[in-house]
């Protein structure tokens, strides 16, 4: 089967057969773009979506078993009913929007086998996944789990000014600490920003990516800052080259939202795992845990 996760920021798909992990693939598609100022899925996102799709095609055989998910974007937009019939009547798939609650459950499935794959799952963590239109705070203690979805995601907020932009990551460090009250507990990150954190820790680029090394990964506040300042000066091209295109400014908001949710939560250094809702969507189709 194919899972396929059409996110705020980005299109992921993987191969799954029940087993192992085959072909996977993403591109960046900012499919909310403008949609803060908006309330809508505009025509070149839309445009996007569907020349990835067709992209994908290239590379899998979709006449097998397809699920295909899109989460904050299409729930927070006025046209997402016209925006999915318009994809679906290009490229063949449907998608469904799924709720705050699900896309956590399956984020922290996929978090959790890998985890366990790992030799790493803790009784207790929190996992934050920062997405292109909003953030999924998961507690799981002992197999109790609580979720929320904050309306706070790197594509809307880095299209805030500079002081704009400051502002709404003191709103939403808040917001996370009302969420989930800091106490000490082993956080766990997942999603675009701190996979490439970490990898450019380990010397990679967007194009030498490779998760096995990311999945485990240990971060440091410290070093998330630092990352910053070191991206911060480089030009557009050289920043591009490590957090791929049209991520070049976004990857700004997304290292502050990072270090926002250290701080609401006391920690200082955290796991870094690849897998994410792609992968959960995979492991539901087999009823995995």
């Amino acid at each position: 089967m194919i899972a396929i996760d059409l996110g705020s920021n980005t299109i992921r798909f993987i191969e799954f057969d029940g087993e192992m992990w085959g072909k996977s693939y993403e591109k960046i598609v900012r499919t909310a773009e403008n949609l803060h100022q908006t309330q809508c899925i505009n025509d070149p996102a839309i445009r996007r979506i569907i020349d990835a799709i067709n992209e994908a095609k290239q590379l899998f055989n979709f006449s097998q078993s397809i699920r295909p998910y899109t989460t904050a974007a299409m729930r927070l937009a006025d046209n997402s009913t016209e925006t999915l019939e318009r994809i679906a009547k290009s490229t063949g798939i449907l998608f469904e929007i799924i709720d705050g609650k699900k896309e956590a459950i399956l984020t922290l499935n996929a978090v959790r086998n890998r985890l366990n794959v790992l030799g790493k799952e803790p009784s207790s963590f929190v996992l934050a996944d920062i997405g292109g239109g909003s953030t999924e705070l998961t507690r799981y203690s002992d197999d109790n789990v609580e979720t929320v979805s904050l309306n706070y995601g790197i594509v809307t907020l880095s299209e805030a000014g500079e002081n704009d932009l400051l502002e709404k990551i003191d709103t939403f460090k808040n917001a996370v600490q009302n969420s989930v009250p800091s106490q000490p507990s082993t956080l766990v990150l997942t999603a675009g920003t701190p996979t490439t954190i970490a990898a450019y820790l380990c010397g990679m680029d967007y194009a030498t990516y490779v998760p096995l090394i990311i999945n485990g990964y240990r971060l440091r506040i410290s070093d998330c800052y630092r990352v910053y300042d070191e991206l911060l000066r480089m030009d557009e091209a050289l920043r591009t080259r490590y957090v791929g295109v049209g991520r070049e400014n976004l990857i700004i908001a997304g290292i502050l939202m990072v270090c926002a949710i250290y701080e609401a939560l006391g920690a200082d250094e955290a796991i870094i795992i690849d897998d994410g809702l792609r992968e959960g969507i995979a492991l539901e189709y087999f009823n995995l845990p």
